[in-house]
């Protein structure tokens, strides 16, 4: 069975990338194609093509390696200006390069495509096209965020009792074993039992977690607690005491020990200790379960995910060390390890044998989905070739150079010559694959693992 069930969840996540991957292309070859430019090819993945049909102009198909994906648009280069070259000497390997991808670009040109290429199209379209892929990306994100967050929810802590606290223990005790000395907590003296709803607190309503904890840290001294138990109104009463409890935050979360560095600090079982304060105190833990979030909590929510993913690739270079000892030194890898095709599948099939509901380890899949569109959005905005965003760029160059040109009455510049460029894109494509070699090794050798 958990043979199975691993398999299920590779399936899953292969299905979700692939979708991403051709989700994305769709968008560039449905803007293109709006446009008037001639598309030869859309492909999910690159190398070997597994299979492909010719629909008009355009070859669809799957290919071997499911890295990415692109769609091949006639014209992506522009023709080279005249040069006045009669020194004799021979071409250097910058030049040989970029003509050799000028060169390249022309090889699918064919009679009728005089008006259907790329650069012909004017900048705001072109970046349009560019745009579209990534968009893509994003609102595949959202959709799937607003499904899981305003549909399904989120666990969060409600007003219903989970287990009550025997007796009065430090908030950051780990074990919290009652010590023969220590006296009953006040919702153990209160009679309070797991499955009570709390609905007051001294007579104030508590619609939610956050009023109730909000109330009883508030409270100290004799106080009563209202209940509803088995459908039945009841009011219990008790001393609230003084007692060490989690230090929040503006938002409600709990504030974690750091030390000099502004690293956390570290029990012995690795866990993150929290910083604790003197409140008001209860003794009893809120039952979880599953809340839907406002439009406003998913707008929020969805942009803390935006910083995360954009700090991410803003550190990914800083984690090329990390991944090489892990892949070839046997170094252990850290669990904010970035992963790979590979490692992605992966945590999908160990997320379907983990104990728990399976509406949630499907969530929690669909969740993984729409986080790595977030991160193909934003990394495919970045502004170099052969990313989206390089061409972008480009675009908005040459709509700048041409707006200034016609400002001051000087000729048209022309279309911005991508083929400059096209020498910094074969590094930076040399370095993603060696990158994502060493990520397909890291992930096969010493894969990041959600349970240790």
């Amino acid at each position: 069975m958990v043979a199975l069930l691993t398999a299920l969840g590779i399936l899953l996540m292969v299905l979700g990338l692939l979708f991403s991957i051709a989700w994305h292309e769709l968008g560039h070859l449905s803007t293109a194609k709006m446009f008037g430019i001639r598309c030869t090819q859309y492909m999910v993945g690159f190398g070997k093509t597994l299979w492909s049909t010719k629909k008009g102009d355009t070859e669809y198909g799957v290919k071997l390696v499911p890295l990415g994906g692109y769609v091949r648009m006639v014209g992506m280069i522009p023709p080279a200006k005249k040069r006045d070259d009669t020194s004799g000497k021979p071409m250097s390997r910058w030049r040989a390069m970029i003509e050799d991808a000028r060169e390249a670009n022309n090889v699918e040109l064919e009679p009728g495509d005089e008006d259907r290429q790329f650069y012909q199209r004017a900048p705001w379209k072109r970046l349009i096209v560019m745009f579209a892929g990534p968009f893509m990306n994003l609102v595949l994100a959202v959709v799937l965020f607003v499904i899981l967050l305003m549909g399904l929810g989120l666990y969060q802590p409600t007003t219903t009792v989970g287990a009550v606290h025997e007796c009065v223990v430090p908030a950051a005790t780990i074990d919290d074993t009652c010590p023969e000395d220590a006296e009953p907590s006040p919702a153990a003296q209160a009679g309070l039992l797991p499955g009570d709803r709390i609905v007051s607190i001294n007579g104030e309503e508590t619609p939610d977690w956050r009023s109730l904890q909000d109330a009883i840290r508030a409270d100290i001294g004799p106080g009563t607690i209202g209940v509803v138990r088995d459908g039945e109104s009841m009011t219990l009463r008790t001393e609230f005491i003084e007692n060490q409890v989690v230090k929040l935050d503006a938002d409600g979360d709990p504030v974690v020990k750091t030390d000099a560095d502004g690293e956390p600090v570290l029990d012995s079982q690795g866990r993150q200790i929290p910083e604790t304060v003197p409140a008001g105190f209860a003794g009893f833990v809120p039952m979880d379960a599953r809340q839907p979030l406002s439009a406003g909590e998913t707008a929020v929510f969805m942009g803390d995910t935006v910083l995360a993913v954009g700090e991410a690739i803003v550190t990914l270079p800083t984690k090329i060390d990390d991944v090489f000892g892990a892949a070839f030194l046997g170094a252990e890898r850290t669990p904010d390890s970035p992963v790979g095709i590979v490692g992605a599948s992966r945590i999908g099939g160990e997320i379907m044998t983990m104990e728990a509901p399976l509406v949630d380890r499907l969530a929690m899949v669909v969740n993984l989905v729409a986080g790595i569109n977030l991160f193909l959005f934003a990394f495919n905005m970045l502004p170099i070739l052969p990313l989206d965003g390089g061409h972008i760029v480009g675009a908005v160059w040459e709509s700048i150079r041409r707006r200034l040109a016609r400002l001051f009455k000087r000729p048209d510049p022309g279309p911005f010559d991508v083929a400059q460029l096209m020498p910094v894109a074969y590094v930076v494509v040399a370095c993603f694959l060696c990158f994502s070699l060493m990520l397909l090794v890291a992930d096969i050798v010493n894969p990041v693992r959600l349970m240790q």
